[in-house]
């Protein structure tokens, strides 16, 4: 398809630069972060120029990538950059933690790196420093005496490289334990799960490259722009290429609508209009709008036969489920209109190619699994998976989470992806020289919740921040007190190290992924396995990750370390490569930009899945039908100027909402007598929280509040039983704030 010159067509405004909109300000970003940075220049500039990028998971090598010519830098990978190269924190202010528990996340950050190890008892006022030898004593001797099931390990997403991934999993099965589990947990957890049954496979089929020249390109439940922003480079570019873009989602994403590409003049200049089309569901509608889809797909014949008949099996199982739903209760279930649904038919019957893009807006729901699989029926039944510009796409938004579940680090499968199994733990056994458990781990809520029943003994956290990922902050707080120890392995203070011990809390600084000796590898969205080099040393004993979990299990079970003993990471490197055969190659990978794309460019080519019979499974879905009492919405929740639970600013760029702010429709806010601006209780089941009214483009009876101030709202055992996933969202009343109650508060 032949690239288009200038198009006018496409551009938000004449006014340079979207002055008087509202909308990122990406060279002032460039300034704020050089000052930030201005003390440690060097290494900033080396990181960037160097490394790969620890934000969201598109891949880097520098400042290229695999999809584009020209700079890949984006505000995300900016603001990050100062937890890299800021100073250690004074570790007095660690003696005394009342004063620390009145500072927010992003206080606590600013304090600095943690520069030592630091041990706190219970009852005891703060931390005091100790040495790494005792607090690898102290932890292992706790280890050594607990039974491997009351133990558990978890690995958030922030920079981890694949070595640590694979360290962690394989140190946790060293101790007998299975119960490790990383951030995927949180998010595409459904994903993996949805693709693995009916495609065989658990990662995307296609690169970012496919998005170029497609005829077709489908967000669903993804604000890609804000958690993802060079994305819009790649719009831009598809854009110029013909490709369409349809959204589908309950609020018209303003990042989505139009963006402004600072690396690319014509859009820096006029701004580029991005979405063709919206349409706008319920929160948690999908099933029944791509149900809906699929039923005008079936009734005007408008499918891939061919490929439906050679390459896939249990779509007369579909048809059969899609005949007994009815169209009125597929418009009130999904919030759309029959004619809505056949339009989205239409754009599919057209298309010769299709890329399907998804995020948490369809996989943090109680039935997330179903909505994935949803999004593949529709696929598989026009043929758009297995070629060249067609695919499916779970995006992720951190740098480390498709790489965590490959290394085997979560609480179901093994490396590689293999289920836990007597045969398999057998066979992983005799590849590593001890015994590996055969039962199923506990995964990241699981851990929790038997912590908070007093079940947990000793509980590992590498990065992360239960009571900010989490639902129901105050049941995670419970939890977290009560294990015996709780190790906290990081680069920076979190508000839930500061959470009174039941017996034992020992932080352990660790060394980013660019001050990983030997350096690290990280694994994109699209399969690409991308070395990042070792940039600069850690501040003060920092250490690196991986060494750290090797340093605990040697110690633990010394007549044993030389079965777990890495002398560096190349060594890890050609263990992943011998165990995983996907990754075949990683251990060649030694310099800036390096890299290779296990799969190649696409997955299950021509039709061959990775299905015990190579084909493909369709999968009957009924839609969930919430039923709102009156008064009543649906509140789910979403990110601002934030990196995972990270909070950069108080104000969202791209559509001027604050962190407190509550996103309503107009006609619903009218309804209930309140106007822009106006405080209000949002009250749930579980919590309340206040909120200022802010109007929005949203599905009418759907609220959206900020992740994670929302948190507070949702019901922390509402999960998806096959992924165990949160279900981000809640029934919520909304109560106005009367004057002389606010004038009481003030």
């Amino acid at each position: 398809m032949k690239r288009r010159g200038w198009n006018p067509a496409t551009w938000v405004s004449l006014v340079p630069n979207g002055l008087g909109h509202v909308k990122p300000n990406h060279y002032w970003e460039i300034v704020r972060t050089i000052w930030e940075n201005r003390d440690n220049l060097g290494k900033a500039w080396r990181i960037l120029h160097e490394g790969v990028c620890d934000g969201c998971a598109l891949g880097t090598a520098g400042l290229r990538d695999f999809t584009m010519k020209g700079v890949h830098l984006c505000t995300v990978r900016l603001n990050l950059l100062r937890l890299n190269t800021m100073p250690p924190l004074d570790i007095h202010r660690l003696h005394d933690v009342a004063d620390l528990q009145r500072l927010n996340g992003r206080e606590l950050r600013a304090l600095g790196r943690l520069p030592y190890p630091m041990l706190r008892r219970r009852g005891e006022a703060g931390f005091r420093r100790i040495s790494w030898d005792d607090a690898l004593n102290e932890i292992a001797a706790r280890l050594r005496n607990t039974d491997p099931h009351r133990m558990a390990f978890y690995l958030t997403s922030r920079g981890i490289t694949n070595e640590t991934y694979y360290v962690a999993q394989k140190v946790a099965r060293f101790l007998g334990t299975n119960n490790v589990d990383n951030a995927a947990r949180l998010c595409h957890a459904p994903s993996t799960t949805a693709m693995k049954q009916a495609l065989g496979v658990a990662a995307s089929t296609c690169s970012y490259r496919d998005w170029i020249g497609t005829d077709l390109l489908i967000f669903i439940g993804s604000d890609a722009p804000n958690n993802q922003p060079v994305t819009t480079k790649y719009l831009y570019y598809a854009k110029q290429h013909g490709t369409r873009i349809l959204v589908i989602n309950p609020y018209r994403e303003p990042g989505l609508e139009r963006y402004w590409v600072p690396s690319v003049f014509e859009s820096a200049l006029f701004g580029t209009r991005l979405a063709d089309r919206f349409f706008q569901i319920h929160t948690g509608g999908d099933i029944a709008f791509l149900n809906g889809t699929l039923k005008h797909l079936i009734e005007r014949n408008w499918l891939d036969w061919d490929f439906i008949s050679a390459h896939t099996r249990d779509f007369e199982r579909v048809q059969v489920a899609l005949a007994q739903q009815s169209w009125d209760d597929l418009e009130r279930a999904s919030g759309a209109t029959r004619g809505e649904m056949l339009a989205f038919a239409e754009a599919l019957a057209q298309a010769k190619s299709a890329v399907f893009v998804w995020s948490m807006g369809i996989t943090q729901h109680e039935y997330g699994v179903e909505n994935v699989k949803a999004i593949l029926n529709l696929a598989l039944a026009r043929g758009f998976i297995g070629r060249e510009y067609c695919g499916v796409m779970p995006i992720r938004g951190h740098s480390g989470v498709q790489g965590g579940g490959e290394m085997g680090c979560t609480a179901t499968t093994f490396p590689g992806g293999k289920p836990i199994t007597p045969d398999t733990a057998h066979w992983l056994g005799e590849q590593w020289g001890f015994a590996v458990p055969a039962w199923k781990g506990l995964s990241c809520g699981d851990m929790l919740d038997v912590a908070y029943n007093g079940e947990l003994d000793v509980f590992y956290a590498v990065g992360g921040n239960f009571l900010d990922t989490m639902p129901d902050p105050a049941y995670i707080r419970t939890a977290l007190a009560r294990p015996a120890l709780r190790v906290h392995q990081d680069i920076v203070l979190t508000t839930q190290m500061l959470v009174e011990p039941a017996d034992t809390v020992i932080l352990l600084p660790a060394a980013t992924r660019y001050e990983q000796r030997d350096g690290g590898t990280e694994t994109s969205t699209e399969r690409e396995i991308i070395f990042s080099p070792y940039i600069a040393p850690p501040p003060a004993e920092a250490r690196s990750e991986w060494e750290i979990l090797l340093s605990v299990a040697e110690r633990t079970k010394p007549e044993q370390a030389h079965l777990i003993h890495f002398a560096d990471g190349q060594q890890i490197r050609n263990e992943i490569a011998r165990i995983v055969p996907e990754y075949n190659g990683i251990q060649h990978l030694h310099q800036t930009g390096d890299h290779i794309q296990w799969g190649g460019r696409i997955l299950c080519r021509d039709g061959r899945f990775g299905t015990p019979d190579g084909k493909a499974v369709f999968t009957p879905l009924k839609p969930p039908v919430t039923t709102l009492p009156p008064a009543m919405f649906v509140l789910k929740t979403r990110r601002g100027k934030q990196f995972n639970s990270l909070i950069h600013d108080e104000r969202d760029p791209l559509n001027g909402a604050l962190r407190d702010d509550v996103l309503i429709n107009p006609v619903d806010a009218a309804t209930l007598g309140v106007r822009e601006g106006d405080w209000v209780i949002l009250r749930s089941a579980v919590g309340e929280m206040r909120a200022r009214i802010k109007f929005a483009p949203l599905k009418s009876g759907n609220i959206q509040v900020h992740w994670p101030e929302g948190n507070v709202l949702i019901d922390a055992h509402q999960r998806d039983p096959g992924a165990g996933v949160p279900s981000y969202k809640a029934l919520v009343s909304i109560h106005p704030i009367t004057e002389a109650v606010l004038q009481e508060q003030r």
